[in-house]
């Protein structure tokens, strides 16, 4: 076992995200020594409370900066490459950014470390793309990325696991959960404040299916694959809740059953842009000892919760 002296120090880089903001927060918690790369671009707070920890440190800077990487990343025992436009349409609005952050950058880290320094990247299930939703994925599934957002992350995976270099790769689902630096746009997050601010909502292709992952169970399997690395390196993960390979209506329904005024419309008519579609097993990473802690249902009360002080003080409820 490792004591807090012997523990790795860690770079995340666009560590002051919504997910960047947890993770820091659990591996603090752990007693690792964790440095955040950060651009601010969202202008963001959310990482000012850990500014007391003498195991944390704060970097100002873009991670396309070739000269920071080369001064600050021999440092590191362990780099996670979290800083990334997420989502389609931000990658759509944004193409040029998304590009160079979410591909070039990782290229560029990956070339520049040492093969001794243990990296683990977060990529996405969304490069399942329209998978039929009735036959699981496995990480032998073809990757088929249907927007800018998951070619990027998809050819950002393939070269860091053909790179010559030990890495771990983990292909996240669908993740909720409060952070500091919220996202309300993820479909759990997005449909709990439908149903809280709102009342209802209106779904289209409600049977199309994704699965879930909180965002803390997030958090301690990036610790899982520092602590379990030689043994996991060099393949990829796919990380989600087995029980929560739901439809969009699924999904409604259970949060229906929280807020029972909450009125759902599903259109037969029309489209969502979002045209993902699949199912996925993660044994690949549960056959490694790990285990979720946090259900869906956790987490829509724990959003229920959160939502509820936001929009106290939010009249015009946009949160």
């Amino acid at each position: 076992m490792q004591t807090i002296m012997e523990k790795e120090s860690i770079l995340i880089t666009g560590g002051a995200g919504y997910l960047g903001s947890v993770i820091t927060k659990h591996l603090l918690e752990q007693g690792y020594r964790v440095t955040c790369l950060d651009s601010l671009r969202h202008k963001q707070y959310s990482v000012f409370n850990f500014a007391e920890n003498s195991n944390f440190e704060f970097i100002y800077g873009d991670v396309r900066n070739k000269e920071l990487l080369e001064k600050i990343l021999p440092k590191f025992n362990v780099i996670i490459p979290l800083a990334a436009i997420v989502g389609a349409p931000a990658c759509d609005l944004h193409p040029v950014d998304a590009e160079s952050i979410n591909r070039d950058a990782i290229i560029m880290i990956n070339e520049l470390r040492r093969n001794d320094q243990k990296l683990i990247y977060p990529t996405t299930n969304s490069g399942y793309g329209t998978k039929t939703g009735d036959v699981y994925c496995t990480e032998e599934t073809p990757l088929e990325p249907i927007s800018l957002y998951g070619i990027t992350k998809v050819e950002a995976e393939k070269a860091l696991l053909e790179g010559g270099k030990d890495a771990i790769t983990l292909r996240l689902a669908t993740v909720f959960g409060t952070s500091p630096r919220m996202r309300t746009d993820l479909l759990v997050n997005d449909f709990v404040l439908r149903a809280m601010r709102d009342g209802y909502i209106v779904i289209y292709e409600k049977d199309f299916k994704r699965n879930y992952i909180h965002i803390k169970d997030v958090a301690r399997v990036f610790e899982h694959c520092i602590v379990n690395f030689e043994s996991m390196k060099n393949k990829a993960y796919n990380v989600g809740l087995d029980d929560a390979n739901l439809s969009k209506e699924e999904l409604a329904e259970k949060i229906k059953g929280y807020i029972p005024k909450f009125e759902t419309v599903y259109m037969e008519i029309g489209e969502d842009p979002d045209k993902r579609n699949y199912i996925v097993s993660n044994q690949r990473l549960m056959g490694t000892g790990f285990k979720t802690e946090y259900s869906l249902d956790y987490g829509i009360k724990e959003l229920i919760k959160g939502y509820s002080i936001l929009l106290k003080n939010n009249p015009y409820g946009n949160v």
